[in-house]
């Protein structure tokens, strides 16, 4: 019994951490209709800034490209470190929104998720660039509050823990207090109802906008730097402390601070009890396989899946019917001639070019696979889905599991494809009630939860170290990539990939010519629309989410046997938003744009003709140019690449295309 309540106080300091968080998003939701995934991301840069000002007086820019630097004081103190952190926590929060998500107040939700996730991989590759993770560059992390141990009902709890919690729930009084009975609250709460009316009384939504983001900066930032004694901070997981947050502002209904505050709690106490329970001696309930981490990352997935499920309708509102402003989908032509075209090209540098050459044409093919996953889902049917990698890691250990038991290399990838179609099939059936936003935050939590139950467990992926993949064979012709020196990235692997995207790219175009692919459209113009005309709108979005999965599936078992070794690291929940931000970039509503993204992704063609080597996907600067770019895309380009030529070509060719003026009568 008290190792069990030892086990829930110890859990208060993160439960606090995350619903500070919580509080955060809450805040900037209820002002400005944005559900920030950079939330933690931005905290986390707060916390490294002043860590780093606490020992050396410098600022540490976020704008790359500027200084790195700038040195402010000489000797800095606690409490002057804390004063800069609050600063800049506010003055990044304002200019976050002034700069990005001012312009997409009117957007569609899809523009304002998406430019989310841009800001969180520009701040996570900002992080990496400008704080040194190891070397003699590396500062010392002094902790704020107090780590002493204390005795409460009979256990032992350290001081930071309690005085975190206490903190959460005066912030979450304060605010409480300040929305229900302040002017300025008052205001921001009528903004958020109406933003017409708010205009009509005099109330700047512009304003309140830069109030609360800039609140809701300086809450994230102090969390981060309170928690850091706790669980340590790394750009590769503090951003996604948005997971655990989300699901308590879920349970608080994204209005109400103090079921957030409560809820954020909830889930932090729940997370140290199944620690506690999960590495107890007598823990034979647990299998040897399965990770405790993982444990405790599913417990905010079940509370956002319940949520969601519970309160969203099969069909939305008119609001968000209204508010369900797409890219169009060209049909696609000329099918044939291009796959026959694109091939050939890409036949034709795989036996000519270099090692470097072959390595981007094979990053490339799989990309563009992968890409395609994210046309057809959001795409096709306007659902934002984030578990590519998740689903992806499935089948690419399950194809080396398989061939290490002597199956062979073609039923070993049919048969983790099919694996991987039907977790993705299972897990989006849940997510037929609930759509956009929703959905994005539904997929993330999952797979955050499958990277940490499954990619990381010793059983499948064989751990840190990873897993070797054999050497594929098709009827004795070996088809492995691995070779020795200017041999490597074999052109046999190449043409096999290519193989993979020409079917994969066929049947896509197949489907969004046919009737599946118009009811994907109709689903995705309106729901209500399609229920009317005879569309089951939950089995064509299932539909949609196999056909995602398969692809998804099959990048995975691609890039199983076109690296090295294949370790959990290789498909990161970080790495879906990557593949999510360059298909946006490229263009999402059609074939063209997946093309588009396998030739901009890291390591791909377009880093092989710039001298760039790079073969890690997902990391290096196409974090922080994909961030970049998807901003941008979001707030001026929302159809892409692909979109902007398709938009452009017409006019350009034939002057017959512009609108003709419609000569007025005259007025006599």
């Amino acid at each position: 019994m008290s190792s069990s309540l030892g086990a829930l106080l110890a859990g208060l300091g993160g439960g606090a951490v995350i619903a500070s968080l919580g509080v955060g998003l809450v805040l900037t939701y209820r002002s400005s209709n944005v559900v920030n995934f950079a939330h933690a991301a931005l905290g986390m840069y707060v916390a490294y800034a002043y860590f780093d000002f606490r020992e050396t007086g410098d600022l540490v820019l976020p704008v790359l490209g500027l200084p790195a630097r700038v040195h402010l004081v000489p000797r800095p103190t606690l409490a002057t470190a804390l004063v800069f952190a609050l600063v800049l926590a506010a003055a990044l929060g304002a200019v976050v929104y002034l700069v990005i998500f001012r312009l997409l107040r009117t957007g569609a939700p899809l523009a304002r998720v998406v430019a989310s996730l841009g800001l969180l991989l520009y701040l996570q590759e900002v992080v990496r660039v400008r704080f040194p993770v190891a070397g003699a560059g590396v500062v010392r992390r002094r902790p704020v509050l107090p780590t002493a141990p204390v005795r409460l009902l009979g256990t032992v709890v350290t001081v930071n823990r309690l005085a975190l919690a206490l903190l959460a729930v005066a912030v979450a009084v304060v605010l409480t207090v300040f929305f229900r009975f302040s002017a300025l609250g008052l205001a921001i709460r009528a903004g958020a109802a109406n933003e017409k009316g708010a205009l009509l009384l005099g109330i700047s939504p512009n304003r309140l906008g830069v109030v609360s983001w800039a609140a809701a900066t300086v809450l994230g930032g102090a969390a981060v730097i309170l928690i850091e004694p706790i669980s340590g901070l790394s750009p590769s997981t503090t951003p996604l402390l948005v997971v655990p947050a989300l699901a308590a502002a879920l349970l608080g209904g994204l209005r109400s601070f103090a079921l957030t505050t409560v809820a954020g709690l909830g889930i932090g106490m729940a997370q140290s009890l199944i620690l506690d329970l999960a590495v107890r001696p007598d823990a034979t309930w647990l299998p040897g396989w399965l990770p405790t981490t993982g444990l405790q990352q599913a417990v905010p997935v079940v509370v956002i899946i319940g949520v969601l499920v519970r309160r969203s309708d099969v069909l939305p509102d008119r609001r968000g019917v209204l508010a369900q402003r797409l890219p169009p989908s060209p049909t696609p032509r000329h099918v044939t001639g291009w796959v026959v075209a694109i091939g050939a090209l890409a036949i034709w540098g795989l036996w000519t070019a270099g090692a470097s050459g072959r390595h981007g044409i094979i990053v490339s093919t799989i990309a563009a696979v992968g890409s395609l996953s994210v046309v057809v889902a959001t795409g096709y049917v306007g659902q934002i889905s984030l578990a590519v990698q998740a689903i992806a890691g499935i089948a690419g250990f399950t194809a080396i599991r398989l061939m290490e038991q002597r199956a062979p290399f073609l039923v070993a990838v049919v048969a983790a494809v099919a694996l991987a179609t039907l977790v993705g099939t299972l897990v989006s059936w849940p997510a037929t009630r609930v759509r956009g936003m929703s959905l994005a935050v539904v997929t993330l939590a999952v797979a955050v939860a499958i990277e940490g139950l499954v990619l990381a467990s010793d059983a499948v992926s064989g751990g840190a170290a990873g897993r070797s993949a054999p050497r594929p064979e098709i009827f004795g012709w070996d088809l492995s990539v691995g070779a020795v020196g200017a041999a490597n990235f074999r052109p046999r692997y190449g043409a096999v990939c290519l193989v993979g995207l020409g079917l994969a790219a066929a049947g896509v175009a197949n489907l969004r010519r046919n009737r599946t692919g118009l009811r994907w459209l109709a689903v995705r113009s309106n729901e209500r629309a399609a229920a009317a005309a005879g569309i089951e709108v939950a089995r064509a979005k299932l539909g949609a989410f196999a056909v995602s999965s398969l692809l998804a599936g099959l990048a995975g078992v691609l890039t199983a046997f076109a690296v090295t070794t294949l370790s959990p690291n290789s498909f990161m929940a970080i790495g879906a938003l990557v593949i999510v931000a360059l298909t946006y970039l490229g263009g999402v509503a059609g074939i063209s744009g997946a093309l588009i993204a396998g030739v901009l992704t890291q390591g791909g063609v377009l880093s092989a003709l710039g001298g760039d080597s790079g073969a890690t996907t997902g990391e290096g600067p196409v974090l922080a140019l994909s961030g970049i770019a998807l901003i941008v895309a979001a707030i001026l380009v929302p159809g892409g690449i692909s979109g902007a030529v398709r938009a452009w070509l017409p006019a350009a060719r034939s002057p017959q295309s512009q609108p003709r003026r419609v000569p007025q009568e005259s007025s006599r």
